[in-house]
C-alpha cells in the first residue's frame, strides 16, 4: 500500500530512530483522559497525552510541555509507572508512563508543532470509562490498555513491558 502524506511525515520526522516518549495517565471521575491519534494510512490510535524529549529537559518538564500542547492542562507529574517499549519499524520509541494530576486549565485539543499544519496527527480528546476503552478495537488501541479491568491496575504495573514487538534483524 503506497504511504500517505501523513504516514510520509511521521516517518520523516520520528522513523528510523530511537526516540525517548513521556505519557501522562490522568484520571478523573472514573474516567481516563485519551488522545485519538491519526497514524496514517487510515489507521487510528487511542493513548494518553503524551509525546517527545528534547534534549536538555528532564521528563518532568517534558511530560508539562508535552501534556500542555495536546490537552491545554497544566499538570503536576506524580509516580513513574513503567516504560513500554515500541519497536514497529520504522518507528522504535520507549515511552515512560506516569501518573499525572490536573493542576488547572480546561481541556481542549491542541496541536502537534513538530507536524505540519496540513499533517496534524490529533483528532479528539476525550475522557473514557474503562467499558469505553473496552470497546475500541485492539489494533486502535495503544497495547498498554488492551483488556484493563480497572485503572488501579495502571498504578500496580512496574518495569518494562514490550508486547509483540517487531525486530529488524
Amino acid at each position: 500500500m503506497p504511504k500517505d502524506e501523513i504516514s510520509k511525515e511521521i516517518e520523516a520526522k520520528f522513523g528510523n530512530q530511537l526516540r525517548t516518549r513521556v505519557n501522562g495517565i490522568l484520571i478523573e471521575n472514573d474516567r481516563l483522559l485519551m488522545v485519538k491519534h491519526q497514524m496514517g494510512n487510515g489507521r487510528i490510535l487511542w493513548s494518553v497525552p503524551g509525546g517527545g524529549m528534547n534534549f536538555g529537559s528532564t521528563a518532568t518538564e517534558n511530560l508539562k510541555r508535552e501534556y500542555f500542547e495536546e490537552t491545554h492542562l497544566h499538570i503536576a507529574v506524580g509516580n513513574y509507572l513503567f516504560v513500554y517499549e515500541y519497536l514497529h519499524p520504522p518507528l522504535h520509541a520507549m515511552e515512560h508512563f506516569f501518573e499525572v494530576k490536573r493542576i488547572n486549565g480546561n481541556v481542549k485539543l491542541g496541536k502537534d508543532p513538530e507536524l505540519s499544519v496540513n499533517n496534524q496527527i490529533l483528532l479528539e480528546i476525550s475522557w473514557k470509562s474503562i467499558s469505553e476503552i473496552n470497546t475500541i478495537p485492539n489494533d486502535s488501541l495503544h497495547r498498554v490498555f488492551w483488556g484493563i479491568k480497572s485503572f488501579s491496575e495502571l498504578g500496580l504495573w512496574k518495569g518494562y513491558f514490550n508486547f509483540e514487538n517487531i525486530s529488524i534483524k
